[in-house]
């Protein structure tokens, strides 16, 4: 299993260099769970990072066609190799597969992925159910998918979900071909149950920082998660895993 470590900016991106993280994820925490970046933000963290590591940006939950094919794509430009898109407020099939369909050309135009991402508050976001992520994901040339948590004042991932249907969710996108990625307040205690369901990717922000989600990343902070983990993966294990696993 891979660890990835939301940052704010290239302060944040140096530390979780520095602590062992495998993916490099810009987002704006203190803006919602998928808010993105503003691109200039996103140059600097890959600068940071210089290719030692994959970087990958959230974009937001989807709006209309023309600005998520824009955004995946000036995304991609800006050094990320895997975009995320989010379908809050959108809980109609077909309108999803076809904004993600949007967001998977701009990023294809400039050589990167797409990362379909579900809520396992599904309800409360008013958003696909997860069980429909991988179908959608897979018919539309996604790269993986992420489950994750919209409301981040509410319960996490692990108090959502039970064990038995987080793997058969892992299941059914690795057996479409999807990388697969988990989120959503996990903590240092929660990586095994991450990894137990079969997870490609554990996600983290808050565990990560001082002060909580809206704080600072500390390398020791990521270390101690690094080594529950386990030993970091190849490159050559990491770019199979983000060009089909």
């Amino acid at each position: 299993m891979r660890l990835l470590i939301s940052v704010a900016d290239a302060r944040d991106a140096s530390a979780a260099l520095a602590g062992g993280g495998d993916l490099i994820d810009a987002k704006d925490a203190g803006a919602g769970a998928l808010a993105p970046v503003a691109a200039a933000v996103l140059a600097e963290i890959a600068a940071v990072v210089a290719g030692a590591r994959p970087v990958t940006a959230a974009l937001g939950d989807a709006g209309d066609e023309a600005s998520v094919e824009r955004a995946a794509r000036g995304f991609v430009l800006a050094g990320a190799a895997l975009v995320k898109i989010g379908f809050g407020g959108i809980a109609d099939h077909r309108r999803a597969a076809a904004l993600l369909a949007a967001a998977v050309r701009g990023a294809a135009d400039a050589g990167g992925g797409v990362v379909a991402v579900g809520y396992a508050d599904a309800s409360r976001a008013a958003s696909i159910a997860p069980a429909a992520l991988a179908c959608i994901a897979a018919d539309g040339g996604a790269t993986g998918v992420l489950l994750d948590t919209c409301n981040k004042s509410g319960p996490g991932l692990r108090a959502l979900v039970d064990p038995a249907a987080l793997a058969a969710f892992v299941a059914d996108a690795h057996d479409a071909g999807l990388l697969v990625a988990l989120a959503g307040k996990l903590t240092i205690d929660d990586l095994m149950f991450a990894r137990d369901a079969g997870a490609d990717v554990a996600g983290v922000r808050g565990a990560a920082c001082d002060g909580g989600r809206t704080g600072r990343v500390t390398s020791d902070r990521v270390a101690a998660l690094r080594a529950v983990v386990g030993t970091p993966v190849s490159e050559l294990t990491l770019h199979c895993a983000l060009n089909g696993r």
